[in-house]
């Protein structure tokens, strides 16, 4: 048992038919891989590992699957694994001068290494991993956007591994792994790849929608989501299927609101289990229950305190036995856990008087307009605050009737009553969700951009499975504006490109690379002011996607992406 739960699955011999992972290509073949073909695979990416002489590889594949094998054929060469969350231009800029190459699905410009062939393991000699020399790095935002480098060693993941077996192991039984969140993140990385490998559940493709997990639920499964997940919820969806299959649902990456949690209990039949915890300090606790006041219970190994009304903690998931002062502000509860009041480090100066981001953020809450307010310091020759606001139904009926600028008075006119006029927002923005990142969190750097947007909101005409139509207003604030050029501002045609990619993504779920460009035309300029018309044609069939930008002036640019077509 020890041997098993503590991630050594390649080691261990093979269990006669046990399957490691199913897949579904995209012409909707269906396959499984069983724990001997995975060793294969393994070992090959062993050799392929062993024949260079760097320590330090960074990971990135878009499937669980092959991302495993990498993971552990690196760990058995000895090598050290950085783990990140995208391969966007400046995080392989940042990283080129601190990892010896890359592995997965990363542009060819990448020092990228790969299997050669197909490796047999039939008489491979598999040690069991040092758990205290078996490294992994993960690279996470954290907080404000500024990029962390993480240590975790084998023994602090297995140990994490450990406890959530412990505690939830007996009611997921054999149930299949779904999930909406990426393996690229510690989160998906436990729950999605490490703990069904110890475990010996299967690993499926990832969900992108919730939508299509109907489908997929043919069998006893557990969803591992997020909060930016689980708040959309279609309601209109039979979900019986599900509700019959699915064991557990974990939610991490932070609290889940309450209306969230009541939409997880009403659709799914059952509570969310939340983990509480970070990149830093590994799963604290655990809590499932529909009400938000439910207090936090710690996994096993985890010991806890209050210092300054602080929250510390020491555990197995740490590098070491000292206590980690974490940025949570607690209370103890009567049954041994704790409850959370919020975040201790959002304390901001605005013209010398200190300013609670959290306390103004609460006092939104309480407002009948607000389901969400996050509240930034947006820094200049004179500092202001900054309001992102997810609004309720009365709220964006009011917004409806009257327009942003009534609304924004509104709202610091309610504010008034608790705060000084120099401690309310000077800026405010209205948003249908809070920007996420790639680990699911919303980043002080990403609310920033929305006051300084790169690209316009899009307003969606028609979306199908193949076809779209959205309009995109082009603000003259617009930062892809600057520079391009002075006098006489255009878009540049880099940005024409990118929106087409990144809303085809956002339209039809396209999650596969980026191969190449074909019939590329630019054939007019586009100014400030113009409200631009795009019009997206996906071929699933050809892996391409069609992209035309209208006017009433007619055609501004076209052509077609070519993606790299899904791996069987």
């Amino acid at each position: 048992m020890a041997e098993w739960i503590a991630l050594n699955a390649v080691a261990c011999q093979p269990r006669s038919g046990r399957v490691v992972a199913r897949w579904c290509n995209a012409q909707h073949a269906q396959g499984v891989l069983d724990h001997t073909a995975f060793r294969a695979q393994v070992a090959a990416w062993r050799a392929a590992f062993s024949a260079h002489a760097g320590a330090r590889y960074a990971l990135y594949f878009d499937d669980a699957v092959p991302f495993a094998a990498a993971l552990f054929g690196a760990w058995h060469a000895g090598k050290t694994v950085l783990l990140c969350a995208d391969v966007l231009p400046q995080t392989l800029v940042r990283l080129a001068a601190e990892v010896d190459g890359w592995a997965g699905d990363v542009p060819a410009t990448c020092a990228r290494i790969a299997p050669q062939r197909q490796l047999s393991e039939d008489g491979d000699v598999w040690p069991v991993l040092d758990e205290h020399t078996t490294r992994l790095q993960v690279l996470t935002s954290g907080s404000t956007g500024a990029p962390v480098v993480i240590d975790k060693t084998l023994a602090q993941l297995a140990r994490e591994v450990e406890a959530q077996e412990h505690v939830f192991g007996a009611r997921l039984g054999d149930a299949q792994v779904h999930g909406t969140v990426s393996h690229q993140h510690i989160y998906g990385l436990l729950f999605r790849v490490l703990w069904p490998l110890a475990a010996g559940r299967a690993l499926l493709p990832r969900v992108f929608f919730l939508e299509d997990l109907n489908a997929a639920m043919d069998a006893p499964a557990v969803l591992v989501s997020s909060p930016a997940h689980l708040k959309r919820i279609p309601a209109s969806m039979d979900w019986h299927a599900i509700r019959r299959q699915l064991r557990a649902v974990f939610s991490s990456g932070g609290a889940l609101p309450a209306e969230a949690a009541a939409d997880v209990h009403e659709q799914f039949g059952q509570a969310a289990i939340e983990i509480f915890g970070s990149s830093e300090t590994g799963g604290i606790a655990w809590r499932q229950s529909a009400a938000a006041a439910t207090a936090w219970t710690p996994l096993p190994g985890v010991q806890w305190r209050m210092r300054d009304a602080q929250l510390e903690v020491t555990s197995p998931h740490l590098p070491d036995a000292d206590w980690w002062r974490t940025q949570d502000r607690a209370e103890a509860d009567a049954d041994g856990g704790f409850r959370l009041l919020g975040r201790a480090d959002r304390i901001v100066k605005v013209e010398e008087r200190r300013v609670s981001l959290t306390a103004l953020e609460h006092q939104l809450l309480a407002l009948a307009d607000v389901a969400e307010a996050r509240v930034i310091l947006l820094d200049g020759a004179r500092a202001q605050l900054a309001a992102v606001i997810c609004l309720t139904s009365t709220g964006a009926a009011c917004l409806q009737a009257h327009g942003a600028r009534a609304l924004a008075q509104r709202l610091n006119l309610a504010l008034a009553q608790v705060q000084e006029a120099v401690t309310r927002p000077r800026r405010w923005r209205f948003v249908e969700a809070m920007p996420m990142n790639a680990q699911g969190k919303t980043t002080d750097a990403a609310l920033a951009a929305l006051f300084r947007p790169e690209r316009p909101q899009p307003i969606w005409q028609l979306r199908t499975a193949t076809q779209a139509q959205l309009t995109l207003v082009l603000d003259p604030v617009l930062s892809v504006f600057d520079g391009h050029f002075p006098q006489f501002p255009i878009l540049p045609g880099v940005a024409q490109l990118d929106w087409a990619v990144r809303l085809g993504r956002e339209a039809f779920a396209i999650n596969t690379a980026f191969s190449r460009m074909e019939a590329l035309k630019f054939q007019q300029v586009a100014r400030p002011g113009l409200p631009l018309q795009l019009q997206l044609e996906w071929r699933p069939d050809k892996t391409t996607l069609q992209f035309r930008y209208v006017s009433a002036l007619g055609t501004h640019a076209s052509g077609r992406v070519v993606f790299a077509e899904a791996a069987s």
